[in-house]
């Protein structure tokens, strides 16, 4: 194309002009994560770091400049002077905040050499994440990014095998099996191998299985020591539970990454196909991903090494969901080449609070060193306060939420943090008596409610009708007389004939079965053969309502008039908001991609969703990753309940609590309380605690102590407890600052409480031995285990201790073969 060279100077010169505005809002950091084009790249991305938005602009990048920015280029198409005054003018209009997006025309006049769309994969740990970054790039390119894939890793391998699963013997309408279906599988098994599910419990069973998936070890690669029981009864189960998948054509949630993995490596050429296609890959959350995402992305990746994974090995917490933090810190060995950019200037928080996370995290060995820094005001001091009880605990929770309402801050503003979930009923008891709105994250999550599991298993079984775990869930499901014993009568006759449940259904005559029960499966089968006519020619929300009315499911419940019917039938019809919303909204209108965004729904997802309502969130610190709220309470900060006592006994697990602590930290933005307890009661019986070492990892200079002079409330009366009375100095011992050091709080309780609380003297074989909470001691007959909890006085002092094979023991003192370990 031949163009007036002053037409291309200016040009070049606007384009640029508009290149390094849309880049300006970013940080040095940023920008370089942005520009790093080809080749690895490890971000290391603190909290609160703006990594969403690098990773946005990253793509961005990549789909109108390429991987490089290259001045000297001329515009594809035919350049007229309309277009430069267009581009004066857009420049003008982003500059202003004006322009929120890039027109068709404008894109045009940009992309040079850019990246297309579809050789993008984005992949992130959460619905959530995956939308926000669809959203973001959607504003910014309309249309246009919905050719990148922009989702999980589960979406992902779902969208891949839906498409080429066939070599691995399923069809591409396979089911998807959520933990309940799993669960009744795997029980449906135990009972078959004639397993006694009291002593080996299908829900340890279904942990097992779901270990082996996460490191990609098949039913037969599986390595069984011989003197170990529960490891032969899983591989046996999980040898059955394989081939009980396929026949139904269905799998679960880790054999969605493992039969991906399975299937590039089984089919060179499925694998060259999506290699070629993914030319350019972005992980987000790698320091959470496990050994089969590992080698899902880095398989992909092996070709162009084209791949940018972001996140902090600080914030490293799923280690019992498999995650394994060495992905991340060993990615410079996977890749020598490798370019690593620390993403340090935090956007989140004050500088305090990052301080106080800085330096309680400085104490983990196996990091990354990164320091968290702002821009923000230095903040408010953290509030440490001691309480007496759990009782005391939550009322001083209460005081101060009131004091920020009262001060103009929302509920909803503020969240308390806990280590585990049974720590919440107290809490929620003083809600409740405060008249204050609260929300508990981790109730019975929506898909998980009966009626919404029916209907699905109903739309399951449409979907797949190999699916016998669904069908065997609706057989009677309003009730319809086809009881247990008809059910095992089919069962018996499908695995004698070697076919489907659902075959085995439509022979029915062949069963012998009563007229009446006979009458009731043909009614059935009538009514399944209709839904299955119907599926191709109606929306999913249709096909729902069809199912609704002619099964008599909604009449049943309308037909009740309780509370508990009025909750089923609100459910139902939330339920057919989101079939609406599905059918309205979705790229590819089928049940089968219906049911795939439903199992890939987690509870967390929903959250925003109930941000209108004004209530204090209440969650554990694991649900909390991500969020950020303007005041955080972290409750419990006991040794025992954070740092978890199971933590004790491995190194790496007393790591990814101080991680934990880390991640909680860094969800505030404004203000953070501690608070830990003198005493409470913990695994059902009242225990002296250790303040978390977490809190004395916290410069002291950092921290303000809060002072109820002369305060501790009685509790029993409310709430069962036992009364506490005590009138203690509590500003004896003060620093400069004003807060006790927590090593002086714990010699105070000492003198205060005597001996008998804290520590105790041994009188048994342990004789002239002093045992404290968190002691490590060993028992002769159940080994080495922590001393937890504490019980009595003088020679009839109980001791609890966890033992990590044993659980959780109680021996008296004086009587316990037990010696202290240095």
């Amino acid at each position: 194309m031949h163009l007036p060279g002053e037409l291309i100077k200016e040009y070049q010169d606007l384009r640029k002009k508009i290149y390094q505005s849309i880049f300006s809002k970013l940080n040095n950091k940023q920008l370089e994560v942005v520009q790093a084009g080809e080749g690895p790249v490890l971000c290391l991305a603190g909290a609160g770091s703006g990594k969403t938005t690098a990773m946005i602009y990253r793509v961005l990048h990549l789909y109108l400049f390429g991987p490089k920015f290259i001045e000297k280029v001329i515009p594809q198409d035919e350049l007229q002077s309309a277009d430069l005054e267009e581009m004066r003018h857009w420049l003008v209009e982003w500059e202003n905040g004006e322009a929120r997006c890039f027109s068709p025309n404008i894109i045009r006049l940009l992309r040079v050499n850019g990246v297309a769309p579809r050789s993008i994969l984005a992949i992130t740990f959460t619905n959530k994440a995956a939308e926000e970054m669809k959203t973001r790039l959607a504003n910014l390119l309309g249309t246009i990014s919905t050719d990148m894939w922009v989702m999980t890793f589960h979406a992902a391998c779902v969208r891949i095998l839906h498409r080429d699963i066939a070599p691995l013997g399923y069809t591409g309408s396979f089911a998807i099996y959520d933990t309940q279906d799993q669960l009744t599988l795997l029980k449906a098994i135990c009972k078959e191998l004639n397993i006694d599910d009291k002593r080996y419990n299908p829900k340890s069973i279904q942990s097992v299985i779901s270990r082996y998936k996460c490191e990609l070890l098949t039913p037969s690669k599986v390595k069984i020591s011989g003197s170990d029981k529960f490891e032969k009864i899983c591989a046996d189960v999980y040898e059955q539970y394989q081939r009980r998948l396929k026949e139904n054509n269905a799998l679960d949630f880790d054999d969605l990454i493992m039969l991906a993995v399975r299937l590039f490596k089984e089919n060179p050429e499925v694998l060259a196909k999506y290699q070629e296609r993914f030319r350019y890959i972005m992980v987000d959350e790698y320091q959470d991903t496990n050994h089969a995402q590992y080698v899902f992305v880095n398989t992909l990746a092996a070709k162009y090494k084209n791949l940018c994974v972001v996140g902090d090995d600080d914030q490293s917490i799923y280690g019992f969901r498999a995650a394994d933090i060495q992905n991340i810190l060993d990615f410079e060995g996977d890749y020598p080449e490798a370019r690593v950019i620390k993403l340090e200037q935090n956007y989140r928080s004050t500088q305090l609070i990052l301080d106080a996370a800085n330096a309680v995290i400085a104490h983990n060995l196996g990091r990354k060193s990164k320091k968290l820094w702002t821009q923000n005001p230095a903040g408010e001091p953290i509030i440490h306060y001691t309480a007496s009880d759990e009782g005391d605990e939550a009322s001083f929770v209460m005081e101060k939420l009131e004091e920020l309402k009262a001060q103009g801050a929302s509920f909803n503003e503020c969240a308390i943090l806990m280590r585990t979930n049974a720590q919440s009923r107290t809490l929620e008891e003083w809600f409740i008596r405060a008249g204050i709105p609260y929300k508990l994250v981790g109730g019975i999550k929506f898909y998980e409610r009966k009626e919404i599991k029916d209907i699905l298993a109903y739309l399951k079984f449409l979907a797949n009708p190999r699916d016998s775990v669904s069908l065997k869930r609706i057989i009677n499901e309003p009730r319809r007389g086809i009881g247990e014993a008809t059910i095992k009568t089919i069962e018996e006759y499908s695995r004698h004939k070697d076919i489907p449940i659902y075959q085995a259904l439509l022979e029915y005559q062949e069963l012998g079965l009563g007229s009446k029960t006979a009458r009731a499966v043909e009614q059935f089968v009538n009514l399944l053969e209709s839904f299955h006519q119907s599926v191709d020619k109606l929306t999913v929300t249709e096909l729902t309502e069809k199912i609704l009315a002619d099964t008599g499911y909604r009449e049943q419940y309308l037909k009740e008039h309780t509370p508990e019917a009025d909750s089923r039938l609100e459910n139902l019809q939330e339920f057919l908001t989101k079939t609406l919303e599905y059918d309205r909204y979705a790229e590819e209108n089928s049940l089968v991609d219906f049911l795939s965004q439903v199992a890939l729904v987690t509870d967390l997802d929903s959250l925003d969703d109930q941000d209108e309502a004004e209530a204090v969130v209440v969650m554990t610190m694991h649900s909390a990753k991500g969020l950020e709220f303007a005041y955080v309470f972290l409750v419990g900060m006991e040794e025992g309940i954070f740092p978890h006592y199971r933590a004790f006994y491995a190194p790496q697990e007393l790591e990814e609590e101080r991680r934990l602590c880390y991640v909680a930290l860094t969800r505030a933005k404004k203000r953070i309380y501690l608070v830990n307890t003198y005493e409470r009661y913990l695994y059902g019986r009242k225990s002296v605690n250790k303040a978390s070492r977490f809190l004395e990892e916290i410069p002291s200079e950092l921290c303000t102590e809060f002072k109820r002079p002369g305060f501790f409330e009685t509790t029993k009366a409310i709430f069962g407890g036992t009364s506490i009375s005590r009138n203690i100095d509590r500003g004896a011992g003060l620093t400069k600052e004003g807060r006790v050091p927590f090593r002086a709080q714990t010699d105070e309780r000492l003198q205060t409480h005597g001996q008998g609380e804290d520590q105790i003297e041994a009188q048994g074989q342990g004789q002239g031995q002093i045992f404290g909470l968190g002691d490590k001691v060993f028992h002769q007959k159940w080994g080495e285990g922590v001393v937890v909890g504490t019980k009595g006085q003088g020679s009839e002092i109980e001791l609890t201790i966890a033992f990590p094979n044993q659980g959780l023991k109680t021996v008296l003192a004086k009587y316990a073969p037990l010696k202290k370990l240095r």
